[in-house]
């Protein structure tokens, strides 16, 4: 349950460190914390991010997903998401596969769309179960305008750093035209034992959009680095964001942002003992707009591609498509076999890799 006394971080497993950016100031435009930010965007892929203002919103939207997630399973099912690669609403552990072998999830999630969360009262796109509804004005509408904040402050950053002419990725994330940026909690419930310690929860992937904004009290998220072989966890540090780039913007920059692996798993040791909850903001492009590198926009995006001539940058698709895509092969009851999972995944996906 949020807000409970958690038992720390053990201290006896493999961590990646990752670069701590404080947004207060790159806010500022400070030089030197910019290309610290830069680095981490361009290399694995993942920062944390302190000073970034949100902890109060971010405590809310806890007790929302716990008021959510409290009701029985056949109310929360009413907003279940389908199968039809819709990612608004509430989905339920084993819904979706984790592999290609079609091993289930374990993990519950409540999905709240940014066009519902600022349409409020009007409802743009679906609605919710009752406690994520009385939240929304009070506890979901204030966390995304405060993500949307920080991640369009990193966006306009990114777009100076690759030589984009001003508000290149802006207009490419329309703050008007309908998307797929949503904010989500997630619950997972105690898997204690050794046994259980390496099976994932939240199967490995890449991100289905630009930046992600996310919220941790305990661990198990993981990630393998660009040339590593062996997954490592990413410590949760109090009242620090962990932040990603996702395909979107791997694909805008011609793969000079790094969309990296990760994935979720019990967390280690005692701490496998606790549920797990996490809170994430997804922003993602607006709904038309078309995945593909800006290579006429940039010297350097268009050298970058001539880089990574495996990499496919013309997707020819939008990125509604591109997400309904992903969240519906992911779906099991849509799967036929490993070639389900193979169409549902991203930039980065190594298919080995479980």
């Amino acid at each position: 349950m949020p807000g409970t006394t958690l038992p720390p971080f053990p201290s006896d497993v493999p961590t990646h460190p990752l670069l701590i950016i404080d947004f207060e100031l790159i806010k500022a435009s400070d030089p030197v914390e910019i290309d610290r930010l830069w680095g981490a965007a361009t290399t694995i892929g993942f920062w944390y991010l302190k000073n970034h203002g949100a902890d109060s919103e971010v405590d809310a939207m806890f007790d929302m997903g716990a008021a959510t997630m409290a009701l029985p399973l056949e109310e929360k099912m009413k907003f279940e998401q389908g199968d039809e690669g819709q990612s608004p609403g509430y989905k339920k552990a084993g819904s979706n596969a984790v592999d290609a072998s079609g091993q289930l999830d374990a993990v519950e999630f409540i999905n709240v769309a940014k066009d519902d969360a600022l349409a409020f009262p009007r409802v743009a796109l679906r609605t919710y179960p009752a406690p994520t509804t009385a939240a929304i004005p009070t506890a979901v509408a204030p966390f995304v305008r405060k993500a949307l904040v920080i991640n369009y402050t990193v966006l306009r950053i990114f777009n100076e750093k690759l030589g984009l002419p001003e508000g290149t990725l802006d207009r490419l994330h329309d703050f008007e035209e309908y998307s797929g940026s949503e904010a989500r909690v997630i619950r997972s419930p105690p898997l204690p034992g050794k046994a259980a310690a390496d099976t994932a929860t939240l199967g490995a992937h890449t991100d289905f959009g630009s930046l992600s904004f996310l919220h941790n009290r305990l661990g198990g998220l993981q990630v393998m680095p660009p040339g590593h072989t062996e997954w490592s966890y990413v410590k949760p540090i109090l009242g620090h964001a962990v932040c990603n780039i996702g395909d979107a913007l791997a694909i805008f920059s011609g793969g000079i942002l790094r969309s990296n692996i990760h994935r979720v798993v019990p967390p280690p040791g005692i701490q496998g003992d606790h549920e797990r909850w996490s809170l994430v903001f997804f922003t993602r492009p607006g709904n038309s707009k078309i995945l593909r590198a800006l290579v006429e926009d940039s010297s350097l995006i268009a050298e970058s591609v001539k880089d990574y001539p495996e990499k496919h940058f013309e997707t020819g698709s939008t990125a509604a498509a591109w997400f309904a895509r992903r969240v519906k092969y992911q779906r099991i009851n849509n799967r036929k076999g490993p070639e389900t999972w193979a169409a549902s995944r991203g930039t980065e996906h190594t298919p080995t890799v479980a």
